[in-house]
């Protein structure tokens, strides 16, 4: 394949970042838009003094201009901590971003896939979630500037396509974890490490019995990577997660077990519009992309733990 020009907004992200690594091994010229509200320049530093590379402080609030094949729209803080701090600017991220990058994919004529979210499906009513799930989201609630900015951007996306033959893909992303999460981003990977490796009591909201499935991010890239590749007539939306699903103990546990960490388990009331469970459907990803995770949690684990060591 030819060398494309591919720009990822958000891309000093936790995720970007790995995306940005992954497209110039394979080969691309990139360029890396990001405000540095939730990513970090530490996190593509090593990438500066690659030729193809590109790093540009821009919010995407406002129009970008530049000639590319691709772009990957990842622009957008994903951890309630971060989205939940300035609520409006979360969904202006959301829905005037993607107007404006479907903008710019309109305007050159480039293929534009966004990172949608698992978010979109809510406390569902059906497990595991399949893409033609409607989701049950509360419209009105503390978390509804992420879930209902991203079931919007969905929606521009599909409305682009239609009405203005915009080449669109999408996909929904599931609880992914790995290194450059921002340690403190509130998330339960980070949290639960963090808190093993000062010795700091474990938090966990509510029983614990919720349930997340938790993906490592070089699967997540791959399935990025193979989604944009796929032919016009595939545009998704299509989950991309790991449906090996635990509770959170589980979870507490293992880090614990990891860490060989002293800390015990804290109870705290669950916060509002927390999901009981989530776990994705992979049949389409599977079907389509010929993905599936590969990096089981404890292989994941290790290394995430081996990242946040440096931040204690």
């Amino acid at each position: 394949m030819r060398k494309q020009r591919v720009l990822v907004t958000g891309g000093a992200g936790f995720l970007g970042s790995h995306l940005c690594d992954r497209l110039l091994k394979d080969g691309h010229d990139v360029i890396c838009v990001d405000n540095y509200f939730t990513g970090a320049k530490q996190n593509v530093v090593h990438l500066l003094d690659n030729p193809y590379f590109e790093l540009v402080r821009h919010d995407v609030i406002t129009p970008f201009y530049a000639e590319v094949d691709q772009i990957f729209n990842l622009a957008c803080p994903a951890s309630p901590i971060h989205y939940q701090h300035n609520p409006i600017k979360t969904i202006k991220t959301s829905v005037m971003g993607a107007i404006n990058m479907l903008g710019l994919a309109k305007r050159v004529g480039a293929k534009i896939l966004q990172a949608s979210t698992s978010e979109v499906y809510g406390d569902p009513n059906i497990h595991p979630q399949p893409e033609s799930y409607w989701g049950n989201v509360n419209p009105n609630g503390i978390r509804s500037c992420y879930d209902e900015g991203k079931r919007c951007a969905e929606t521009l996306f599909m409305d682009y396509h239609r009405q203005n033959n915009v080449k669109i893909k999408i996909i929904r992303i599931f609880n992914t974890y790995g290194p450059r999460m921002n340690p403190n981003d509130g998330r339960v990977v980070s949290n639960f490490i963090m808190q093993a490796l000062r010795g700091e009591n474990i938090t966990i909201y509510g029983n614990g019995e919720q349930t997340r499935s938790f993906q490592y991010c070089d699967d997540l890239i791959e399935g990025m990577i193979r989604t944009m590749a796929t032919d016009e007539d595939f545009i998704g939306p299509v989950n991309l997660g790991n449906p090996n699903e635990f509770t959170m103990l589980e979870l507490a546990q293992k880090v614990i077990e990891l860490t060989n960490s002293k800390s015990e388990l804290v109870f705290e009331p669950l916060p509002q519009d927390d999901p009981k469970q989530r776990q994705p459907n992979i049949d389409l990803a599977k079907s389509k992309l010929d993905w599936e995770p590969k990096v089981q949690l404890e292989e994941g684990l290790k290394k995430t733990i081996e990242y946040f060591k440096d931040f204690v």
